[in-house]
C-alpha cells in the first residue's frame, strides 16, 4: 500500500512522482477547503503500524473482516 497525495487537473487526478500501473486500483480520499483531521500521537503510531502490516502483506481478505466482525473473538 502507498499514500501518494495529488491535485485534480481538468477534471482529471494527477499525482506526479508516483508510478501507478495500467488498470490499478485506487481509493481517492476527498476533503472540503475547509475540512481536516488530526490523529494523537497514538492514533497516529497505530496508523503506522497498520500501513506497515499491509506493506508487508500481512492482510486479511473482505469475507475475512466482515466475518471477524460478526463474531468477535
Amino acid at each position: 500500500m502507498r499514500i501518494a497525495t495529488g491535485k485534480v487537473v481538468d477534471g482529471r487526478i494527477v499525482v506526479e512522482g508516483v508510478v501507478l500501473e495500467e488498470d490499478a486500483t485506487v481509493t481517492v480520499l476527498s476533503h472540503e477547503n475547509d475540512e481536516s483531521f488530526e490523529l494523537s500521537p497514538e492514533q497516529e503510531a497505530k496508523l503506522l503500524v497498520a500501513i506497515g502490516e499491509a506493506d508487508r502483506g500481512e492482510v486479511i481478505t473482505g469475507d475475512e473482516l466482515l466475518e471477524n466482525l460478526r463474531h468477535p473473538t
